[in-house]
């Protein structure tokens, strides 16, 4: 049976390549984005920001909700401004907040509902010069825990949790050689992970494979949050 799902953050690598497999399994897919509009998906509608007021109404049901924008701020502790923390805050946390509430109601009407949040690897681990980061992510998985109690037994409310992977975001990490050999030593597979791995996680907890599923934090990180490497 065909499914809709919506999608902040729908330029983002990794939501593209969700969208991709959501639709080759004959779903329909809507994004929204501070960017340009993307042909990919079924609709996609822009915004000035991820503040509750800028989403669009959408009047159809929609089994599923992920919410896909994120910052990577890494500076030392004592650099970070007050102002920085705050940006990171509104849109990596505060952001999921307000998609969530403004498509709630569409959400509830469908039977299986699924919403998924994406946090960070630097929130199990600890790492240097990741404080912003970590906290605003951290804020996701308390979020996830939350929700999923809340919207009990209608909806599940679960998140995937990568390290770093190869794309626009992460690039000026592994854009040389010698950055690219030096963070596949830090990952226990040795690997730098791809769009499509995580891309495959969310849409298995959005699928009707993961119905017992809510409430987790799902790591898709080569083993970097649970081995020592």
């Amino acid at each position: 049976m065909s499914k809709t799902f919506l999608f902040a953050g729908a330029s983002s690598a990794i939501a593209k390549e969700a969208a991709t497999l959501l639709k080759q399994k004959g779903h329909r897919v809507i994004g929204i984005s501070t960017k340009d509009t993307i042909s990919l998906y079924d609709e996609c509608y822009k915004i000035e920001n991820y503040h509750l007021a800028a989403f669009p109404e959408i009047a159809e049901p929609i089994n599923g909700l992920v919410y896909f924008p994120g910052t990577i701020n890494l500076k030392p502790f004592a650099r970070l401004t007050q102002a920085e923390f705050i940006t990171d805050f509104q849109i990596n946390s505060l952001g999921a907040v307000a998609f969530t509430q403004a498509y709630l109601g569409n959400v509830k009407r469908s039977p299986n509902a699924s919403i998924v949040f994406v946090s960070s690897v630097a929130v199990s681990i600890g790492l240097p010069f990741h404080a912003s980061i970590s906290m605003a992510k951290g804020a996701i998985e308390g979020l996830t825990k939350a929700l999923a109690a809340e919207f009990a037994p209608s909806i599940r409310v679960n998140c995937v949790a990568p390290s770093l992977a190869n794309t626009p975001l992460g690039d000026k990490f592994i854009n040389t050689p010698d950055k690219m050999e030096q963070m596949k030593k830090r990952n226990p597979l040795q690997m730098i992970g791809n769009p499509i791995d995580v891309a495959n996680a969310i849409v298995f907890l959005l699928s009707d494979e993961s119905v017992w599923v809510s409430g987790q934090v799902m790591a898709v990180d080569g083993g970097m949050s649970k081995i020592k490497n």
